[in-house]
């Protein structure tokens, strides 16, 4: 399957709170989507693996994704070496993406930064024929490197380097996160201990930050990127023409 854009993430979950409008609305223009993510989030406070994965798939049937998948990888142990690369390689390969989104380059969660730099390297061998990975057959994938690398924007502000408009998807995005009710919006944490995330005013909080990252863009609500490799690349002003932020 060719995936134009593929979103990569340290645990089920980061995609949803930092850029599901964003995955939400290219699926609506008609593009193909998907999130990779890299842990079972085993390690956090709420919930169970088994889980986790039941609410991902149910977030994926939300925002629409056309794939997603989870590696298995060990959650707090996100290493950046060449065993933890090559199941994330194999799955460029395989999904050839043009556009992956990736994780904040640091961030309040260790494994968020981790993640980014595993993530970076990853992404530039896939590229490197010499590296040789197979498909679950056993034939040689084709060497593939995406042409745009962005990261989403997480706990952390930080300066974006541009913002998408997520105005109609917003209510797909909170949809989304609610999926995982494990985690967050829970008014009666039951057994479990409550946390910083679980937290109804987290919810909240995270409204206002669309709202102010939609503000600084000029629309209703928005999410921010910051482009890996600057300068941004343009050969025409297309994407200028065709918006009209009110800033």
């Amino acid at each position: 399957m060719k995936i134009d854009v593929l979103a990569l993430a340290a645990h089920p979950d980061d995609t949803e709170l930092s850029c599901s409008g964003t995955l939400a609305a290219l699926v609506k223009q008609g593009l193909k989507v998907g999130v990779i993510d890299l842990t079972r989030g085993e390690m956090g406070t709420r919930g169970t693996p088994e889980l986790r994965l039941q609410e991902a798939a149910k977030a994926a049937e939300i925002i629409g994704l056309s794939a997603r998948d989870n590696l298995g990888l060990p959650d707090t142990e996100l290493h950046n070496t060449r065993e933890l690369q090559i199941p994330i390689i194999e799955r460029i390969r395989h999904y050839r993406p043009h556009i992956c989104l990736i994780n904040a380059p640091k961030d309040r969660h260790p494994d968020h930064g981790h993640a980014s730099k595993l993530q970076l390297d990853s992404i530039f061998y896939s590229g490197l024929q010499k590296i040789e990975t197979k498909t679950p057959d056993g034939k040689l994938q084709k060497s593939h490197r995406p042409v745009h690398v962005l990261h989403y924007i997480q706990d952390q502000p930080i300066e974006p380097d541009f913002i998408f408009d997520i105005s109609d998807t917003i209510g797909l995005k909170e949809e989304a996160i609610k999926a995982f009710a494990s985690q967050f919006d829970v008014a009666d944490p039951g057994d479990e201990p409550e946390t910083y995330i679980s937290d109804p005013d987290f919810f909240v909080s995270l409204r206002a930050r669309a709202k102010q990252l939609g503000h600084l863009g000029g629309f209703r609500y928005g999410e921010g990127f910051i482009y890996n490799k600057k300068p941004l690349p343009m050969s025409n002003f297309s994407f200028l023409m065709e918006s009209s932020p009110k800033r």
